[in-house]
């Protein structure tokens, strides 16, 4: 056989193995792959082993796992006009991959776009004291939104959650005297309710011990064990008025 005859086959042979190795593809478990065939969408295949024809077929790969996107912090104003600084992350993942690659460019980069748009515009039409109190239904709304809108390119948004929400210096401070503020108004609420309530405990007592002058005795005597010991020098006992009624009730003595 003539070297150039052997040098062809040997060189058909390779560029043949080449072009079957290249066609062998694999895919992991949760990994899927769209094949378009001359430019038109064709089938998902995955995973596993599958054949893809080089030149009239192109395969593209897609993630199905549930990837974490980290939304850079954003400047937003509250509806109280409160400038604050707000990250989150947003966890997503790709239920429809023919819907992934064929209705939008780079879902992974549509997905952060969106998300930090509907951060801003959501945070935007809350008053600060939500930002901080009512994370849990702020984190709802956004996601709520987030996943009405990437239904269309075959995305489950699962969940969002606010990283932080960083407060200017100056309104730290503000904050801080507005609690202390809040809590002197409550300290001075509750002494004034206690006082009202021992105003009218006190009255309700005076009116039993006036009807029970017997029982104005006994409290003088309970009275005498707290009196001697505050160690008090002198002690003014008052004398009942009920003793002085009845000494003066008495008629006087006839001198003999």
């Amino acid at each position: 056989m003539p070297f150039e005859l052997l040098y062809s086959v040997y060189s058909l042979t390779l560029l043949g193995l080449l072009i079957v190795l290249s066609a062998i593809k694999i895919l992991r478990e949760y990994e899927r792959g769209v094949i378009f065939l001359l430019g038109r969408f064709w089938r998902v295949k995955g995973p596993g082993l599958i054949i893809v024809i080089p030149i009239i077929q192109k395969m593209v790969r897609v993630d199905l796992r549930t990837m974490v996107m980290d939304v850079p912090e954003q400047d937003v104003i509250s509806k109280d006009n409160v400038s604050v600084k707000v990250n989150a992350v947003v966890y997503y993942r790709v239920v429809e991959a023919k819907r992934a690659i064929i209705e939008v460019e780079n879902y992974e980069y549509a997905t952060s776009q969106l998300a930090q748009t509907t951060l801003r515009s959501v945070l935007g039409q809350h008053a600060l004291d939500e930002m901080l109190s009512e994370r849990d239904r702020l984190n709802d709304d956004i996601r709520q939104i987030l996943d009405d809108q990437t239904d269309a390119w075959g995305i489950k948004v699962l969940n969002v959650e606010l990283k932080h929400v960083d407060l200017d210096p100056t309104m730290v401070r503000a904050i801080a005297k507005e609690a202390e503020a809040e809590r002197l108004r409550r300290a001075k609420v509750i002494s004034a309710k206690g006082e009202a309530q021992a105003a009218s405990d006190i009255y309700e007592a005076a009116k039993i011990l006036h009807q029970q002058p017997e029982a104005m005795q006994i409290r003088y005597l309970t009275a005498l064990p707290e009196i001697v010991g505050e160690r008090s020098s002198t002690i003014i006992f008052p004398l009942p008025m009920d003793l002085i009624n009845a000494w003066s009730s008495r008629p006087p003595k006839e001198e003999t």
